[in-house]
């Protein structure tokens, strides 16, 4: 190193301590309009101590306007010398102004004039940002600046680091510093240091704690202690995150099956109660999906309201064309069950093609509200999208919503008795027709808003229905034909064997391999894990 980088280095070093140990007496108070201007004026050291000015003053575009330098996106209009944020965009630059965020339209390459940042200039600004987020209130953002300079930590952020944990109280964000510094211990320190690291680091499944370990046990010039302690640690590490993969795994299925559970449930209410093979189910679901986009369309500034508008008006939606359908097809049909089958998949082509004519064959996107977007961390690692555990516990909830209908209602008694006897029910007043439409209208307003659930998974389309029915079918087969109990025990079953199976299989030939365990369970066991009991259930 020069003489000339070293008095450079120093320099900018007593800069930085001097601005953060006196820093309203070293600059004088200024407004946040006029620590912008100050950026685009006079040498490095000037923009320095402009930068040094701009972080002392709490201001929501501070932070914003300091990346921007770093990156390089801050620049000047050569018109009035206005500092802006310029995006480059098909030749042009988009300018907004760095000060108060207003769009200020496009100007060409001549029309703006980059502010140049030197290297020394770029890490004191690394440092300015570092220590702004160390010294936040909110500690979401406190981890948010440890991570952020994780993988580079250098003597200079090691100094801000330990000077930010001897004052840190909450314990995710001194456990995340004090991996930050056994890290960069492990790449600079002495053998006992490095030591002393990989034991601290041994729990950490930081893809850079991998890589800082790895490098240790692939370098032959340390001693094979050291080396053997690193290999070690990424053992443990390697261990824990396999761990933490059959976790996800199992999260994932349950989410898979408890979107089996609430798109069977109808059917197997229907198909227990009547006997009908209902081939027009999914499209029961498509329609409680459009119903959620329509409802989008109508509240556009109320996405997180519209979703619990849009679960009952899927289901009376998807209700009544059930009602229209048993009462105007399915009833003329009792007994014969493959003419329902025929009967019920030409009703599937129709509600399609209306769905086509309507809303056009292109799948429309439905919008997750925002308290259902991002995921929650248990631990580093592992984490689980908050859309998928909103939707497992919402299948619960509909499923006890179901049970209680069926054990605690007169509608459920009736039910229930028409499934398990129906001449013995008619015998006793039960009127089974009523029964009948009121039934299938019910199981097809549980599938309507399993449409709701599935709206927030993937895109709505004409063919989503198709996707599901025969995954319904084995569901309801294999739990037992009208059981809910095996239904919830089936799908979810069946969603975890599935994701269990993907990564060893693939995602079609795992469906494939479902499909012929339950052809070799169903020779076994007819009737299903939980079989209808009644006097008539052999019927």
């Amino acid at each position: 190193m020069t003489r000339a980088s070293t008095i450079g280095r120093f320099v900018w070093s007593a800069i930085l301590i001097l601005s953060f140990t006196f820093p309203l007496h070293a600059q004088p108070a200024a407004s946040f309009e006029e620590a912008v201007a100050a950026l685009k004026d006079g040498d490095f050291e000037a923009k320095a101590e402009a930068a040094q000015l701009l972080s002392n003053i709490d201001h929501p575009r501070t932070d914003l306007v300091l990346r921007a330098f770093l990156e390089g996106r801050l620049q000047k209009r050569r018109s009035d010398d206005l500092v802006v944020f310029a995006d480059k965009i098909d030749g042009s630059f988009q300018l907004e102004d760095a000060a108060n965020g207003e769009t200020l339209g496009t100007v060409n390459r001549r029309g703006v004039r980059k502010l140049a940042v030197n290297n020394q200039l770029r890490a004191f600004l690394r440092e300015l940002i570092a220590r702004r987020g160390l010294t936040a209130e909110n500690p979401i953002q406190r981890l948010a600046s440890v991570e952020a300079m994780f993988g580079g930590v250098d003597a200079s952020s090691a100094k801000l680091l330990e000077d930010a944990l001897g004052e840190e109280s909450d314990e995710a964000v001194r456990l995340a510093i004090e991996n930050a510094l056994a890290l960069h211990q492990l790449r600079s320190g002495s053998d006992e240091e490095k030591r002393s690291a990989i034991a601290k680091l041994t729990g950490s499944v930081h893809p850079a704690v991998r890589g800082g370990l790895s490098a240790i046990r692939d370098d032959e010039s340390l001693n094979d202690s050291l080396r053997a302690s690193a290999g070690s640690a990424i053992v443990a590490i390697e261990e824990r995150l396999e761990l933490y993969g059959a976790v996800e795994v199992v999260f994932f299925g349950l989410s898979l099956g408890s979107v089996l559970v609430l798109a069977a449930i109808g059917l197997a209410i229907t198909f227990g109660v009547m006997g009908v093979i209902n081939m027009a189910h999914g499209e029961l679901i498509m329609l409680g999906a459009y119903t959620t986009y329509v409802i989008q369309l109508l509240m556009p500034d109320a996405i997180g309201i519209s979703i619990f508008i849009a679960i009952p008006a899927a289901f009376l939606v998807s209700g009544l064309v059930g009602i229209g359908i048993e009462r105007s097809v399915i009833r003329f049909l009792y007994g014969r069950p493959l003419e329902t089958l025929l009967a019920t998949f030409g009703i599937s082509l129709v509600l399609q093609q209306m769905v086509r004519s309507i809303f056009s064959p292109l799948n429309r996107s439905v919008s997750a509200p925002e308290w259902m977007s991002g995921s929650f961390e248990i631990v580093a690692g592992l984490s689980f999208t908050y859309n998928r555990m909103v939707i497992f516990v919402f299948s619960l909830l509909v499923f006890s919503a179901i049970w209680l209908v069926l054990q605690r209602t007169r509608l459920g008694l009736e039910v229930r008795a028409v499934a398990q006897n129906r001449n013995m029910a008619r015998a006793l007043g039960v009127r089974s027709a009523w029964v009948d439409s009121l039934t299938f209208g019910f199981g097809s307003g549980i599938a309507g808003v399993a449409g709701v659930a599935l709206s927030q998974l993937t895109n709505v389309g004409p063919n989503l229905g198709q996707s599901y029915i025969v995954d319904c079918f084995m569901v309801v087969v294999f739990g037992g034909v009208g059981n809910i109990w095996g239904t919830l025990v089936g799908g979810l079953s069946l969603g975890v064997a599935n994701k269990f199976l993907e990564p060893f299989a693939g995602a079609v030939v795992a469906k494939i391999l479902i499909l012929v365990f339950i052809i070799l369970f169903i020779q076994k066991r007819p009737s299903g894990l939980f079989p209808q009991k009644g006097r008539a259930a052999e019927n």
